[in-house]
């Protein structure tokens, strides 16, 4: 990894080390630091979402280009720890991301036995009843993990980003503003935590399945859509094969009357495509992962022994989940395990009463052991385990930065009033738009890639025009292939003008690349010099001839030499005159001469190269 990441990276603190506090809003000193991508509350409206797209933006920059993203989010009520929880989570990344060697390696100690203080360089928190965060934030660095593909089964990179929610259930935070706050969250989240105290309540649950219901309609209104236009897909699939079916066989029924007499037994056997079957894809549930993060649970068995704390947790939340006989509890619990397509829980024991007091900055020392080992299990859990750490996914696509930076403003800008949800019609219209941008930008993307390497800047040879345009047809079908495949959902009308985009934005391309491509023909530019040196060449054969032909009295062919003498005097001068203002291009000239020269000896040789190959080519206007 670079090492400009590395150096931007906070130093956990030594012990002895005074903890180095980093300002929420801005990093003087170029430290990684939250930043605010969603604040709540303009001058005209105490409930308006305002979304920050910059700070958005500078955080997904930094993730390389095609990497996948994971977002991991922390909800709650108020004054419950989140921010705590996230500053610890930066600590373990700190010591265990790609971004930098590995530091525990080689030192016989756990992370976080590795710094006496926590600090308050992370996720600024606090003790004490007052809130302390606003709006949603994300860490300003993103961390680079190791992934194994759960369907290729090989290693991978992935990026994971952090995120931050305003506290819920305060005094000052409406009903409807708190389901904003927690349905963006969830909406944005691959990996959400909820964090609850002491206990699962029923009424976490009935807030949870309140929350992810808005998540739930939009979504199944986005596979619905979605669903019908893949089976209007196949279904023209299969009728455009149909009638290829019946041309077919009209030609093969009059080449057989042709031949029939030469040739009686046989037969033409073609293999038959198979058709498209309409088959019904499973639905995707709305949401990915979710878990339950019980704080200071005190019934723990045995507190030493971790598979056995892990298995009562699992127990607990089979028996929190479990189907009721009164109507609403089962509605409730039926709710949330159709919304998500994970549910976990875990629990953390309480951390000591040090910690809990308002003076209290972060020692390590004081706080309880058991609480810190299951700490460092959690966040294995939650970054280790190859099954948990899934990048984000929108219509069954894992998101790279860029894409997730699309749907995020597209979500976000659909929150700006904060006091209302918005409806489901709304967020599948946001979803769609989004999707459309970003299938055209990875579309037009991989054209340019591609023709960057056949016809981009850096390039030096030039193309002949045959090869040239059936590169850019292929390029062009590709790309607009990759188009259909991602533009699969949304309003018809809006998905033909993005695709009409498309084909205007590949058409600007392909002039660009000719005309770089034309500039570098060895031939070009040529025809300045051609006409004035071939008509100085021909005057002076013409004088030569007439000097050695004509007789020294004849009056005629001395004014007809001087006239040529003229002639291609002039035509040497203008060349020269050329030349002069030409003169870095000079050598260039020379070099084309000689290009020009294997072009034209080649030239056959190359054409017959070119009629050689396939593939289905764009229709040209």
């Amino acid at each position: 990894m670079s090492t400009d990441k590395e150096e931007k990276t906070p130093a956990p603190q030594q012990v002895g080390d005074e903890p180095e506090l980093v300002d929420e809003n801005e990093s003087d000193n170029g430290l990684p630091h939250a930043v605010q991508i969603v604040s709540i509350g303009t001058e005209s409206d105490q409930y308006a979402f305002s979304f920050k797209e910059d700070n958005l933006n500078g955080v997904l920059a930094k993730v390389p280009p095609g990497w996948k993203v994971s977002v991991v989010s922390v909800v709650g009520a108020f004054r419950t720890g989140k921010s705590f929880l996230l500053s610890w989570f930066l600590r373990y990344l700190h010591y265990h991301s790609t971004n930098k060697p590995d530091l525990v390696t080689g030192s016989g100690k756990k992370w976080y036995e590795q710094f006496s203080s926590l600090g308050n360089d992370g996720f600024n928190w606090r003790g004490g009843a007052e809130r302390n965060t606003t709006g949603i934030w994300m860490w300003s660095e993103p961390y680079f993990l190791k992934r194994t593909n759960p369907l290729s089964g090989k290693e991978e990179d992935i990026a994971v980003v952090l995120v931050d929610t305003q506290g819920m259930f305060d005094h000052e935070t409406t009903m409807g503003l708190t389901a904003a706050i927690f349905g963006l969250s969830t909406l944005l989240s691959s990996y959400q935590i909820y964090n609850v105290d002491k206990r699962i309540q029923e009424d976490n649950l009935q807030q949870l399945a309140l929350f992810s219901e808005y998540g739930r309609m939009a979504l199944e209104t986005e596979q619905q859509c979605a669903a019908e236009y893949r089976e209007k897909k196949a279904r023209e699939e299969e009728q455009q094969q149909q009638e290829e079916e019946v041309k077919t066989r009209s030609l093969d029924g009059g080449e057989k009357e042709k031949t029939k007499e030469d040739s009686p037994k046989k037969e033409d056997k073609k293999e038959k495509k198979p058709r498209p079957k309409l088959t019904k894809t499973k639905p995707r549930k709305p949401f990915q992962h979710i878990d339950f993060l019980v704080r200071d649970w005190q019934n723990f068995d045995e507190e030493e022994d971790m598979e056995l704390m892990e298995k009562e947790m699992d127990e607990y939340l089979n028996s929190v989940i479990a189907e009721r006989d009164a109507k609403d509890l089962h509605d409730t619990r039926a709710q949330i395990t159709a919304c998500f397509e994970k549910l976990g829980c875990f629990m953390f024991t309480h951390p000591g009463f040090a910690v809990t007091k308002k003076k209290y900055s972060g020692d390590v020392k004081v706080i309880e052991p058991t609480f810190l080992n299951l700490l460092d299990r959690y966040c294995q859990r939650v970054f280790n385990a190859g099954d948990n750490l899934d990048p984000k996914v929108i219509h069954g696509r894992e998101l790279t930065a860029v894409e997730l930076g699309a749907y995020v403003k597209a979500y976000a800008l659909l929150f700006e009033s904060g006091a209302h949800f918005p409806e489901a019609a709304t967020m599948l219209d946001a979803t769609a738009k989004a999707n459309n941008s970003n299938a055209t930008s990875l579309a037009i993307q991989a054209y340019k890639d591609d023709m960057d390497k056949i016809a981009g800047v850096m390039c030096s040879n030039y193309i002949p025009p045959d090869e040239f345009e059936k590169s850019h047809r292929q390029l062009a079908e590709r790309s607009l292939e990759m188009f259909d495949d991602m533009a699969n959902f949304g309003n018809r009308e809006d998905i033909d003008k993005a695709r009409e985009m498309v084909i205007k934005m590949l058409k600007d391309n392909h002039e660009v690349y000719s005309k770089l491509n034309d500039g570098r023909n060895p031939l070009a530019g040529f025809e300045i010099y051609i006409l004035p040196m071939s008509v100085a060449i021909i005057s002076f054969l013409l004088r030569w001839i007439a000097d050695h032909t004509c007789t020294s009295w004849s009056q005629t062919c001395k004014v007809g030499s001087d006239v040529l003498s003229e002639v291609y005097t002039v035509g040497f001068l203008f060349m020269l005159i050329i030349s002069a203002t030409r003169a870095k291009q000079i050598s260039d000239s020379v070099k084309r001469i000689r290009k020009a020269l294997k072009a034209v000896s080649s030239d056959s040789g190359g054409s017959a190269v070119n009629t050689k190959g396939g593939g289905k080519g764009l229709k040209e206007d």
